[in-house]
């Protein structure tokens, strides 16, 4: 059995994870192009951890240029079974106060130019995906952050938009009206591809400012965004290797056996070229 081994996608703000044992840069390349960056390969408390920053370091790509594919399929060659997504987001809630962790359990799609599937180019699947997260890694999640004493919202929903620009205040006056909780703009994809291949995700979510439609607060600005990030950023790393130290089981929620049932397409139709590109997220269904 390969080692288990917990990946984490640091978004804005982390750009490194400090503390790994044994380091190792990995540059991958994979059949849907190159990742954002290096992959940092160490040991975390005690766990074997793929680290790589969703942006780039030095937060070169906008959210629409992210290869989401190349990224998931990285981690997925590195044998990531449970991979940690850490967002900054805007609150859509008053509760939801900046500094605030939330956990959420639900998105809602708002994007249009984004590659979301492994699949297609001559095979077609339809994964389940009611329940965008893995329960039991997001219950390790809340417990984690808890515990380093954080405010935790222990469920939510994530309105994943196009970006760059912020929302217009009444886009999220819509939002607040459809029951979401908290906007980011890259988190969803990342559920989609991680679902296809079969790895736990879920989201630590990282609330820095109050959106547009909370007028109390004044407009969504930067450097008030990155001034509560760079105080999250600790917290952030103090869960992840609390993660680390306690990954749960993965039994009794639908990621390790998503593709069981979703390939629909005859086996003998499927063109050899694609069949070799999905080796390493479907190969044993082909």
């Amino acid at each position: 059995m390969a080692e288990p081994t917990l990946g984490v996608i640091g978004g804005s703000g982390l750009y490194e994870l400090p503390g790994l044992a044994n380091v190792e840069r990995i540059r991958l390349s994979t059949p849907f192009g190159d990742p954002s960056d290096e992959f940092v390969v160490g040991t975390l408390a005690g766990t074997r951890l793929a680290f790589l920053p969703r942006h780039g370091r030095g937060h070169r790509l906008l959210p629409t240029e992210l290869n989401f594919r190349a990224n998931v399929h990285g981690m997925k060659q590195l044998g990531a079974a449970w991979v940690v997504s850490v967002s900054a987001v805007g609150s859509l809630r008053e509760e939801i106060a900046p500094g605030h962790v939330v956990v959420p359990d639900q998105f809602i799609d708002r994007t249009r130019q984004r590659s979301s599937t492994f699949f297609g180019r001559g095979v077609v699947a339809h994964v389940q995906f009611a329940d965008p997260l893995c329960p039991n890694l997001s219950r390790t999640l809340i417990e984690a952050a808890r515990a380093e004493g954080a405010t935790v919202h222990p469920k939510g929903t994530y309105v994943c938009m196009e970006g760059p620009h912020f929302s217009t205040r009444a886009e999220s006056n819509l939002y607040r009206s459809w029951g979401a909780d908290v906007i980011g703009m890259t988190n969803l994809q990342e559920a989609k591809l991680a679902r296809e291949a079969e790895i736990c995700l879920a989201t630590l979510a990282l609330a820095t400012d109050y959106d547009c439609w909370n007028t109390a607060h004044g407009d969504v600005q930067i450097e008030d965004i990155l001034r509560v990030l760079a105080a999250n950023v600790d917290l952030a790393r103090r869960v992840v290797a609390r993660v680390a130290a306690a990954l749960p089981e993965r039994r009794g929620c639908p990621c390790p056996t998503a593709l069981e049932n979703a390939i629909i397409t005859d086996r003998a139709a499927i063109p050899a070229a694609v069949k070799r590109d999905l080796a390493v997220i479907a190969g044993r269904y082909l």
